[in-house]
């Protein structure tokens, strides 16, 4: 299967370093051209699923711009330039919430927008996370950290607590995996 080819490209709009928006010229493996496609180019983030020794998961309630009302939602953030999802990973659910973990598991890495590109999201489930100290947080919500039981979380999920899709998705990947047992 050919891939798409890029003939030309025009920044639009750059604001690092969270977003820059392009105009590409797209030539499609049949031959046709597309000359104003859009193009998001936004950084990479993670979001992990941290569940405590005690089988709790970790997560907040909060607030974010985007979303109508209180939301849970799971560690997360951008990765710096150049930084490896894994350490991302680790270190956003340290200075979030205090806790840190010994066992990792990748969930997969995914593109946000298979027609428009907006970065990877790359997921994680940490497991025996401990509270080793109080957060660094620099998120601009207000935001409280709760710790949830496994039926807490899937009763959440389904009555659509986790209100970013990125964070249902983490959160739904996360039961799949614990429910096999991996």
């Amino acid at each position: 299967m050919s891939s798409w080819q890029i003939r030309e490209r025009e920044t639009l709009l750059h604001q690092p370093p969270f977003l820059t928006v392009e105009r590409h010229h797209v030539v499609l493996p049949d031959g046709r051209e597309i000359p104003n496609w859009q193009w998001v180019i936004t950084p990479d983030y993670v979001n992990v699923v941290a569940i405590t020794v005690e089988g709790r998961f970790v997560l907040f309630r909060q607030e974010k711009y985007a979303v109508n009302g209180l939301s849970l939602a799971p560690v997360g953030g951008y990765l710096e330039p150049g930084e490896d999802p894994l350490l991302a990973a680790q270190r956003e659910l340290q200075e979030e919430s205090g806790y840190v973990a010994p066992d990792w598991e990748h969930l997969g890495s995914y593109a946000v927008d298979g027609n428009r590109g907006a970065g990877v999201a790359h997921l994680y489930l940490a497991r025996g996370a401990t509270f080793v100290g109080k957060s660094v947080s620099d998120d601009l919500e207000a935001q409280e950290l709760v710790l949830l039981t496994v039926d807490e979380v899937r009763q959440a999920l389904a009555a659509g607590e986790f209100k970013v899709l990125a964070w249902a998705a983490v959160m739904a990947l996360a039961l799949l995996h614990l429910q096999a047992g991996s």
